[in-house]
């Protein structure tokens, strides 16, 4: 038979077709019959570019398998994360709200019923598109330069303001806000700005047209800024800052040395200071004294307001204590917050008042004294809400506010103050824990003995090591506080009403908080810029041109009195000199300096007028009695009556001449207690009432009485 025959030849064709099948999929177990298994694959489709904060949906296709269910992942991670992105399991992908280092994220998509069998596509992120909600330019002191503020949305780190078409250095805030300062040229009434955004998706947002207000240093501006900074305007001051500007101005009174209050008993009234065994009128006359004659006015008045806020009273703490707190809240003034909480809470007023001084460790099982950290959190640096940045609550699902803290916080905070007593003689650290004898020159000091050294966890989770010193614990523990969201927004709508008004806008309270987080320069609680930030910005300053703008607070019994005796030049009769018989006026109208009748203050920051949404604090110690004494103090003023002061309301005095001119009487008396914004119709009411009389003192008694008693005159505009 020959090798190659037709049947040998079949049959080689058949078992090499055979051999072929094989090696194209053909199983180990083909003689049962099974088909072969097929490839599972993945493809995923949808988007190409996402704005940052948008959403972009994909899709998934599975063959190959029976199952359509995948696993999204973001860039390698399951779900995403906050860095690039997140994805739901029906593959909707949220970008993140900031640029990550690469503005290209990958979405995948892995198969459920297959691991190995994945797709993917680049997404490309791009910057949000900038909205400019609203704005304002704010004068620069006496320049034409202008803080232009806006608010809006989808800033980005990069967001440049363009001010007439041209990109301006521009400071971001926030992603809802932007700062820049506009130089514009003489006469421009308006200005035009927009927010650019940068690349990648770079975009313009619509054109703001914002007015543009010259804030000229008139008689009415200087007069304003006065009232705002100082214990009452007087002529001299007023042309003072006439002359120099209202940004020189506030420079100035940056650079005045803190007027002291002398220690007690070592002050120059020994013999009030003894009496009946009490210190506080000693130290009352020291602080009328520095009020109302410290060249330090806005010093001074920023001392007076934080007082206020860190309230101590000498109701149960004894008045030699007094000075030490005053000073150092004059001191701090034009620091730092985190400097003003330091030495507020280690001075031995406040120690006493709240208890952390001799705080002493608790035994097992027990808790530490809660009333300092309590209040602290609450009445002085945080509040009982969560705060936004322009000081409204956040509110949970039910509408309730947010807690800024819990009690376990509470308690934890106690611990970490305790083992603070009196210093030792000249301010060293005492030799026992607690030390009996009352140092009230020197801030408290720590004994170690008396300090819980357990680990306590405090707010946002921070953790104080056990172990630690009383030093230690207390800086941390301060350091925990002052940097919690809500301290800015809260402070400084406080420092807002007590210095501006009483109703500011969110959008006031905002731009300040903005600058108490960054001062420009990465600095926190910078009180110099947080102050000049409130006196110059534009709700602080609208009144120095429009008389009707709706804002100020009522004038608070104190500042009454004071912006008398500085207006009117009294003398001080007194043969010690003292300041202290004030204090008897000013307890009549329900207010005496570190007197108050609670922790609360005089009048709490929240009061609101009765049947009324008007927040009004000072409204809160207002009532039929304290008008009439009002009226009665007014009266005694004009007529010489106020013990160890005296007043020349004669013919000859500088009022009594311009008396001769009635009008020109009243002119005068509407600049120094009315910013020259005396209502048309009052003024020539007071004109008509005075123009009979034939005695030039008695017409400058009953104008100055129709003036201060005047509700136009209660309120500081």
């Amino acid at each position: 038979m020959n090798a190659f025959s037709p049947r040998s030849g079949l049959r080689f064709a058949f078992l090499s077709a055979t051999l072929l099948t094989c090696l194209s999929g053909c199983s180990s177990n083909s003689g049962s019959g099974a088909p072969a298994s097929p490839t599972v694959s993945v493809s995923v489709s949808g988007g190409s570019s996402t704005r940052l904060g948008a959403t972009t949906q994909f899709t998934a296709t599975v063959t190959g398998s029976t199952s359509s269910a995948v696993t999204w992942q973001v860039s390698g991670v399951t779900g995403g994360n906050t860095t690039y992105g997140t994805i739901s399991s029906a593959g909707l992908y949220t970008a993140p709200a900031v640029m990550p280092s690469s503005s290209s994220v990958t979405i995948s998509a892995t198969s459920v019923a297959s691991a190995s069998a994945s797709g993917s596509v680049a997404e490309n992120l791009m910057n949000p598109l900038p909205v400019s909600g609203s704005g304002t330019a704010t004068q620069v002191g006496s320049s034409l330069n202008y803080l232009v503020d806006i608010v809006g949305s989808g800033f980005v780190s990069g967001s440049v303001i363009q001010a007439g078409g041209v990109s301006q250095t521009t400071t971001f805030v926030s992603a809802t806000e932007l700062q820049a300062t506009v130089a514009v040229a003489s006469g421009t009434t308006s200005l035009a700005v927009a927010v650019v955004n940068p690349n990648p998706g770079g975009s313009t947002s619509s054109v703001l047209t914002l007015p543009v207000t010259y804030f000229s240093t008139t008689a009415t501006a200087a007069a304003r800024i006065l009232d705002q900074t100082s214990f009452g305007p007087t002529t001299a001051t007023i042309q003072h800052v006439q002359q120099i500007g209202i940004d020189a101005y506030i420079k100035e009174q940056f650079a005045e040395p803190t007027t002291t209050l002398a220690a007690i008993p070592s002050s120059p009234l020994p013999a009030v200071c003894l009496a009946n065994n009490t210190a506080y009128p000693c130290a009352e006359s020291e602080w009328w004294t520095a009020a109302i004659t410290g060249p330090d006015q806005l010093r001074q008045r920023v001392a007076f307001a934080m007082s206020e806020m860190f309230v101590v009273s000498t109701q149960s703490v004894a008045g030699q204590a007094i000075p030490q707190l005053h000073n150092a809240l004059a001191n701090d003034a034009f620091t730092n917050f985190a400097t003003i909480m330091k030495d507020v809470a280690l001075s031995p007023a406040m120690g006493a008042y709240l208890n952390m001084l001799n705080s002493n460790k608790p035994a097992t099982g027990q808790i530490a004294n809660e009333n300092f950290p309590r209040e602290n959190m609450q009445l002085f640096t945080l509040g009982l809400a969560m705060l936004n940045q322009d000081g409204t609550p956040q509110l949970d699902s039910s509408g309730n506010p947010v807690q800024p803290y819990t009690e376990l916080q509470v308690q934890a905070f106690a611990r970490a103050f305790t083992g603070w007593t009196y210093a030792a003689s000249g301010g060293g650290s005492a030799a026992k824990f607690p030390n009996g004898t009352a140092d009230y020159v020197d801030p408290m000091a720590a004994v170690e003995s008396g300090h819980d050294t357990t680990s306590k966890i405090l707010l946002n989770g921070t953790v104080l090591s056990a172990g630690q010193t009383a030093e230690q614990d207390f800086a941390q523990a301060e350091a925990n506080i002052f940097n919690h969201q809500n301290v800015a927004p809260f402070v400084c709508k406080r420092l807002i009403q007590h210095l501006v008004t009483s109703t500011p806008s969110a959008a006031y309270v905002s731009r300040v908080t903005a600058v108490f987080a960054n001062n420009g320069s990465g600095v926190r609680g910078d009180m110099q810029a947080v102050i000049r930030a409130i006196l110059t910005d534009v709700e602080a300053r609208a009144g120095d041109t429009n008389a009707s703008y709706d804002g100020g607070h009522l004038r608070e019994p104190i500042l009454f009195i004071t912006a008398m005796i500085r207006g009117l030049g009294f003398t001080n009769t007194d043969v010690n000199g003292s300041y202290e018989s004030l204090s008897n006026y000013s307890t009549n109208l329900s207010e005496r300096p570190y007197r108050a009748n609670s922790v609360f203050n005089f009048f709490p920051p929240d009061y609101m007028i009765p049947n009324s949404t008007l927040n009004a604090p000072e409204f809160g110690i207002e009532n039929t009695a304290t008008s009439t004494l009002q009226m009665s103090l007014a009266d005694s003023i004009v007529n010489n009556k106020i013990t160890s002061f005296k007043v020349d309301l004669s013919n000859t005095s500088a009022l009594g001449v311009l008396a001769a001119s009635p009008a020109n009487l009243v002119d005068q008396l509407s600049m120094m207690f009315m910013h020259s914004q005396m209502p048309t119709n009052m003024r020539t009411a007071i004109i008509n009432a005075i123009t009979p009389l034939t005695s030039n003192a008695q017409r400058v008694r009953i104008a100055v009485y129709l003036v201060i008693t005047s509700s136009q005159y209660k309120v500081i505009h």
